[in-house]
């Protein structure tokens, strides 16, 4: 099953260093939703189980407020 992974961030700056990464590795731009809301930037990677920990990784790097996984509706 897929799943949506969720990252937090206070700054753009941080968000956009987060986006570029995972589009570098390979992930499809079309799999990367990002969002400004009440003042905190958030990215959702949809995505497969495989990829999964990669994405957490590269998440990760750029500190995020929050971080969680949710399945993604089929």
């Amino acid at each position: 099953m897929a799943e949506i992974t969720t990252a937090v961030y206070s700054s753009a700056t941080a968000l956009t260093n987060a986006i570029d990464d995972l589009v570098s590795t390979g992930i499809p731009q079309e799999e990367i939703r990002s969002r400004e809301h009440e003042g905190k930037h958030e990215v959702q990677v949809l995505s497969p189980n495989v990829t999964r920990s990669e994405i957490k990784e590269i998440l990760q790097r750029h500190d995020p407020l929050e971080l969680r996984e949710t399945e993604r509706p089929d």
